[in-house]
């Protein structure tokens, strides 16, 4: 069974998920937008925000949208103001998920993320785990023991 784990990673949680799961057999693909967040951690948290509460898709940088030859595909987001993040609304867009084993990991500094989790729930059959700052939280990790 080939696995496919697909992040974007603005802060480096969605980094440290993703050699975890490499570790578990996930072939990787990072999604890399045109244009990033500001650098500085304030401006980032209400561009991004903002984007992602709009429903904006990032434009990304080379991103190959063809996963047929996966079974199983887990897709990893920061979650900005409640939602995905734009990058991801972007992947969600391009890439077709159908009869796909789909799962989803959001990873948060605010805890749980009701409204993604209700959203992605509607359009999709899918497993989803939430991690708080996996990168500062290490035994959030364990949780990827679920997929």
């Amino acid at each position: 069974m080939s696995k496919l784990f697909i992040y974007y990673s603005h802060t480096g949680n969605g980094d440290i998920v993703a050699e975890t799961l490499s570790k578990q057999g996930y072939e990787l693909r990072k999604v890399i937008p045109k244009r990033d967040l500001p650098k500085s951690f304030v401006a980032s948290i209400f561009k991004g925000g903002f984007l992602a509460g709009i429903g904006h898709k990032s434009k990304l940088v080379g991103y190959d949208s063809d996963v047929s030859r996966y079974d199983e595909v887990i897709i990893g987001t920061p979650v900005w103001n409640g939602k995905v993040s734009c990058p991801v609304n972007t992947v969600l867009d391009e890439t077709d998920l159908t009869g796909k084993k789909l799962a989803f990991v959001l990873y948060s500094g605010g805890g749980s993320a009701p409204k993604a989790v209700k959203k992605l729930k509607e359009k999709y059959n899918c497993l989803i785990l939430e991690l708080r700052e996996p990168l500062k939280n290490p035994d959030e990790l364990n949780k990827l023991g679920q997929l």
